[in-house]
């Protein structure tokens, strides 16, 4: 579907936050009209005015095919605010985006994430990997993908991205900016939540909104239901974020501190996001790597940002350096080397 002036048209759900955001700027690079609904449209359009805004609710039905009339692609970003009620709120809203795609014969896209996962699916998290999660968020993305597969089958096509643990600008509710450093500080310390030798898996937000687009571009010949995996930033024995991050700030003796597991039990009564972090715990006892045979078939070669520039503009991003920090002085080579390139599976 095109429109009169040629553009494609995508409806974006939760453009405000960090991954919807991120993908609808590219689509605007991309030469797409994005539309974006909100239940604040006037204060939305105030930070990001390109893109036509909508008051209205995911969690309403009429709102979401409403606004979905004449789209091409139905990004579904939208979560619940601090994770609050998400037994309640996200598969309705799934169930919103599913019927407004049907209707208007539109893709939907789903960044997905590895809750879908429990440890019996470690430490290679293939496409096709058992989904047993261990957690009641992990079942509801479960459950979220389940409905996506079903109305694939009566004529919903539906695109699904599975990273590891976001990091970047805009990802304010992820373990970097709640697990390792503290947004708004100058960083002092490091918090690490993992033990030395335990590989973990991490996403840079735009190399994932990238990555979908390129999927997106595709979207005509991939399966009506297609899942892939994004290899991203995989620090093989734990230590080679906190590495990066010494590097950046151009402080290698900085001082790293184990993260607080036996505080989360106390605050967890109180504080959603503290109880989805410890339900999370397990993803930081193991090893756990996430193969993109699939994706590099797909796309041919993933996006990656070189880990010393995405922790940079991470760290500016949380209020925890000066943009300006380093400049003029002797630059750094990232551990990994900016050469490196994702032709080959990890």
């Amino acid at each position: 579907m095109t429109r009169i002036n040629g553009r494609k048209l995508a409806l974006v759900l939760g453009a405000t936050g960090g991954i919807g955001g991120a993908v609808a700027g590219k689509l605007r690079d991309r030469g797409w009209d994005v539309r974006a609904l909100n239940r604040n449209a006037a204060k939305a359009a105030l930070h990001r005015p390109e893109f036509e805004w909508i008051d209205g609710d995911a969690m309403v039905a009429a709102d979401v095919l409403a606004a979905a009339a004449g789209v091409d692609l139905i990004v579904h970003a939208v979560n619940p605010p601090g994770y609050a009620n998400w037994g309640k709120l996200v598969l309705p809203m799934i169930d919103n985006t599913i019927s407004a795609a049907r209707a208007h014969s539109a893709t939907v896209l789903l960044p997905g994430t590895i809750y879908n996962y429990g440890p019996d699916a470690f430490p290679t998290l293939t496409e096709n990997a058992p989904q047993n999660p261990v957690t009641k968020k992990g079942a509801i993305r479960v459950e979220m993908e389940r409905r996506l597969q079903m109305a694939s089958l009566d004529g919903v096509r539906a695109i699904v991205l599975r990273a590891g643990d976001f990091f970047g600008p805009g990802a304010a509710n992820s373990w970097f900016s709640q697990g390792v450093v503290i947004p708004g500080k100058p960083v002092e310390s490091i918090m690490f939540p993992g033990s030395p030798g335990v590989g973990h898996q991490w996403a840079y937000l735009p190399d994932v909104a990238e990555t979908m687009l390129r999927l997106v571009d595709r979207r005509e010949t991939l399966p009506a239901f297609a899942t892939y995996h994004m290899t991203g930033f995989w620090d093989d024995d734990g230590t080679k974020m906190i590495a990066a991050i010494r590097r950046v700030l151009d402080r290698p003796g900085l001082k790293v501190r184990s993260f607080p597991w036996w505080f989360l039990p106390l605050a967890s009564p109180f504080v959603t996001f503290m109880r989805e972090l410890r339900e999370m715990r397990y993803l930081w006892k193991e090893p756990l790597r996430m193969p993109n045979t699939r994706l590099l078939q797909t796309i041919g070669v993933e996006p990656w940002t070189p880990i010393d520039t995405a922790v940079r503009a991470t760290l500016v991003s949380l209020g925890c350096m000066p943009a300006d920090h380093g400049v003029g002085t002797k630059k750094r080579t990232a551990a990994n080397g900016s050469a490196r390139a994702m032709q080959l599976e990890m």
